[in-house]
């Protein structure tokens, strides 16, 4: 693996991206974890600090060499880190309002779709066989980086084909 790729899926400053699962590792010294209690969780298979937060404490309390008060402190900690509860009707209509909408190459499409395709979403294309779905897709795949004044998203794009028909 090249030094590029292993920093792919993290920013400038070496954490990784929003969304991106956190590795347990980043617990190790605090509240008195150390590498070998990180090293236990992570041998019974809970690489991540999501996976930690996500578990109940009983099912951590039979990893092998783990205390009651150890799956007590690592679970506090990761659940400082992993955002968990209810979110208010006013937060989830601030992030709607953050949603951008890309434009699909095609005026009356967009009008069909309410606007373009949404991002934080997922959008699902079907149809026969020589309906135009790739080709949406390759211009989604354009779309997608222009800037906002001109219908688009101003991000990247990562576009991977399932079927090997590009």
């Amino acid at each position: 693996m090249t030094a590029d790729t292993d920093t792919q899926n993290e920013y400038d400053d070496g954490l990784p991206g929003p969304g991106a699962p956190t590795p347990l590792s980043s617990l190790e010294g605090v509240s008195g974890l150390t590498s070998r209690d990180i090293k236990l969780f992570v041998d019974a298979g809970y690489n991540t600090v999501e996976s930690v937060a996500y578990t109940p404490k009983r099912l951590l309390e039979q990893i092998k060499g783990i205390s009651e008060q150890k799956a007590t402190k690592v679970l506090v900690e990761a659940m400082k880190l992993v955002p968990m509860g209810f979110t208010t009707a006013t937060e989830m209509h601030a992030r709607r309002n953050e949603l951008i909408s890309i434009t699909t190459g095609s005026k009356q499409l967009d009008t069909l779709l309410g606007g373009g395709i949404e991002t934080g979403s997922i959008t699902e294309i079907f149809g026969e066989f020589r309906t135009g779905k790739s080709q949406i897709c390759h211009t989604l795949a354009v779309t997608c980086q222009l800037p906002f004044d001109m219908g688009g998203g101003e991000g990247k794009c990562l576009y991977i084909d399932t079927e090997d028909d590009v």
